[in-house]
């Protein structure tokens, strides 16, 4: 692959969600290696603290069920909209596979946490490009309900989820970038 390549798909990398997926499935070799990509992400002291559940076929309905029932009850009634508990159900269910991002903290602490939440974004960007190279759509959400999700995910001692990884196939025109000018945002210090 040339720079340019890279570049352009950087750069074309976006944000796709359930809505505008096309309900075909993705392989399950794709999928693999998009996880092995994952794995090739930058960890500081070699604590590789990613961690993956993925989510596909019944699991998206218990996925989708769990939502419903986390919106339900942590909305107080005033708050509550027909609308968003209808979304929050659908979603999952757009998706060929939603993948839990999860982290598990190196036990002897050798590193600042924060560094290993790093490290494991990185990780997703890499699940995003590679996602973005194959033409599938895929976005990443990080609900109130993650924090309760242990059982759902079967999350083992020192695991805990950072958010879900939606996935779909997706056709569709290339999406403008919303970005204003990297001068903007830097300083040259000479």
């Amino acid at each position: 692959m040339h720079l340019n390549q890279i570049s352009e798909l950087i750069r074309k990398r976006r944000s796709i969600y359930p809505p505008m997926y096309s309900g075909t499935p993705i392989s399950r070799d794709i999928i693999e290696e998009i996880l092995e990509n994952a794995n090739y992400a930058p960890t500081h002291r070699l604590t590789e603290p990613w961690r993956f559940r993925v989510l596909s076929g019944a699991y998206l309905k218990k996925l989708s069920d769990f939502q419903g029932a986390f919106y339900k009850k942590h909305t107080p009634e005033e708050l509550f909209s027909e609308k968003k508990y209808e979304k929050t159900i659908k979603k999952p269910l757009q998706c060929a596979c939603v993948i839990a991002i999860c982290m598990r903290r190196d036990p002897a602490e050798s590193v600042p946490e924060w560094e290993e939440i790093a490290s494991v974004a990185c990780a997703v960007q890499n699940m995003w490009l590679t996602s973005a190279a194959y033409g599938i759509g895929a976005y990443w959400s990080s609900p109130k309900s993650i924090h309760a999700a242990q059982d759902l995910l079967q999350l083992e001692e020192g695991e805990r989820c950072l958010g879900f990884f939606y996935m779909g196939n997706y056709e569709g025109p290339d999406l403008p970038a919303k970005r204003s000018p990297i001068d903007s945002k830097v300083n040259w210090l000479e």
